[in-house]
């Protein structure tokens, strides 16, 4: 027997079917994030074959360093839920996919805030100079910090109540 949840501002579906839905929807979300991770990764792997490249300083280079290793990590971390998918796959571990899913997804966004703001912070300190780095990457993250934290709480402990998830 499948039972439904038709609370009030419930979806009228089995926690199957809602497992099913928010997977799909946790992969639509990674296709959003991996096709940003991967423009940035390419931007800072292509940077190293530019001429100059060699008039960096040892903290630009090592800075650099430091956003290839970020950019890898974001999307090792986005990734990750597919990669239990496919080892969990028609076990009847959706919800648990689905879990770790969100979670992943959590991490990554945290880890391409940090790098966002990083590759602005390098290029404007490479053509710019540290002070407008330092301005760029603050306002920056005080947008990311607005926009991916602050409004998402805000909207959450308003309610809304009568939408369904």
């Amino acid at each position: 027997m499948t039972t439904h949840d038709a609370a009030p501002g419930r979806r009228d579906e089995t926690p199957d079917e809602r497992a099913d839905r928010n997977w799909l929807e946790v992969l639509q979300e990674l296709r959003v994030l991996q096709t940003g991770t991967q423009i940035l990764t390419g931007f800072l792997l292509a940077i190293v074959f530019q001429s100059r490249f060699d008039d960096l300083s040892d903290g630009q280079r090592a800075f650099y360093l430091g956003l290839v290793v970020l950019s890898a990590l974001s999307a090792v971390v986005a990734l990750a839920p597919v990669a239990l998918h496919r080892g969990l796959f028609a076990r009847g571990r959706k919800r648990r996919t689905v879990r770790f899913g969100h979670v992943a997804l959590i991490v990554a966004l945290a880890t391409i805030s940090i790098l966002l703001v990083g590759v602005v912070a390098f290029i404007f300190d490479i053509v710019v100079g540290r002070g407008a780095a330092i301005g760029a990457a603050a306002g920056l993250g005080a947008v990311v910090a607005v926009l991916w934290i602050a409004a998402p709480l805000a909207l959450r402990a308003g309610g809304g109540r009568g939408e369904a998830s």
